[in-house]
């Protein structure tokens, strides 16, 4: 089957002159290859399809979805760490994908990321402090060699670790305490963008808490912005101003927090709030849970139209012949549904 690389109906194509950072038309596809010697190209996998977002100043952007449907593709190619396959991403009006290597180092002191697995993102034979510092090692204008070790006493301190920890080994701390060495790291450049790469789904729920608290304080006090990455909808809305709910490569919903989380209007994500554990009994009961039948496509051969149409209970045979537009309905945020109606859901706890 032939990949997809045309943008999202009803996404906008220019970039947003107003954005710190504005995607248009994201697509990443990974080839899937047979044989050993001769490698043959037989198709690809489409973890990413058309993708279109802004990301402001000072702003969270969550990206939420069953794991696989691309949100840590879309992480990765942002920061070069794949190449995409088309689309443009400008930050600040520079086209990041067009960037040579030097203008690309200078960007990614101004985007870093946060790692989702505490345990391997942090190297086992280096202390605290030089791991703290090894971005200083790359970019050695920021800080001498010699105020290092201060600094990065101090930005323990300020993600709530003990500074005098810094001759310390990752093996020493809890995960909780990694992950807040992880958010010391990405601090160390001053970025104006750190991508949250599902930050706290390794932690226990009272650590996760404590994590994005630090986080949005931490916001509040850098001017950062934020693309948090989880499959947790209420840790997501706890942090987001903005949400984007993806599906199989392809955002299907998009707008503010609220408009989400109260006026649902994509089936894919009633069905992911409806799953949300309300902890009240009395509103428990309030609750429609939406059972979702089979099992997700897979990216390398997804369904004509409409991807969510194999699993949706409104699915018409119009979805399958033609592939909805991101379109504003009876609310102002957009949802990519022919058949979409808002639905009023219980609140999901924040």
């Amino acid at each position: 089957m032939k990949a997809e690389t045309q943008a999202q109906p009803g996404t906008p194509t220019e970039p947003n002159p107003d954005a710190l950072l504005s995607v248009r038309g994201l697509v990443k596809n990974f080839p899937l290859t047979q044989g050993v010697l001769f490698r043959k190209h037989i198709g690809d996998v489409q973890a990413v399809s058309g993708v279109a977002f802004d990301l402001h100043k000072g702003e969270t952007l969550g990206l939420v979805g069953e794991s696989g449907c691309g949100k840590s593709t879309v992480a990765r190619v942002l920061l070069r760490l794949y190449e995409p396959t088309a689309g443009q991403a400008y930050f600040k009006g520079r086209d990041v994908f067009s960037l040579g290597r030097r203008d690309l180092r200078q960007l990614r002191r101004e985007i870093q990321i946060i790692f989702q697995d505490p345990y391997s993102s942090l190297n086992p034979r280096m202390t605290v402090g030089d791991i703290v510092a090894e971005p200083w090692a790359i970019h050695r204008d920021v800080a001498s060699r010699r105020e290092r070790r201060t600094r990065a006493q101090d930005l323990l301190e300020r993600v709530g670790l003990n500074p005098d920890h810094v001759n310390r080994y990752p093996h020493q701390f809890s995960g909780g305490q990694r992950q807040r060495i992880g958010v010391a790291r990405a601090l160390a450049l001053n970025p104006e963008i750190i991508i949250c790469d599902e930050p706290v789904s390794a932690l226990d729920v009272s650590v996760q808490a404590q994590v994005v608290n630090l986080l949005e304080d931490l916001q509040d006090e850098f001017g950062l912005s934020y693309i948090f990455i989880a499959h947790d909808l209420s840790v997501v809305r706890h942090i987001s101003d903005r949400v984007a709910v993806m599906y199989l490569g392809k955002i299907v919903e998009i707008g503010d927090e609220e408009e989400i989380y109260e006026h649902p209007a994509h089936p894919y994500t009633q069905a992911l709030l409806s799953a949300v554990p309300v902890p009240d009994p009395k509103l428990r009961g309030k609750r429609d849970r939406i059972i979702l039948t089979g099992d997700v496509p897979s990216p390398a051969d997804p369904p004509s139209g409409c991807r969510f149409r194999t699993r949706c209970w409104k699915a018409q045979p119009i979805c399958g012949q033609k592939e909805p537009a991101l379109t504003p309905r009876s609310r102002l945020h957009p949802d990519a549904c022919h058949f979409s109606e808002v639905r009023e859901v219980v609140p999901v706890e924040s």
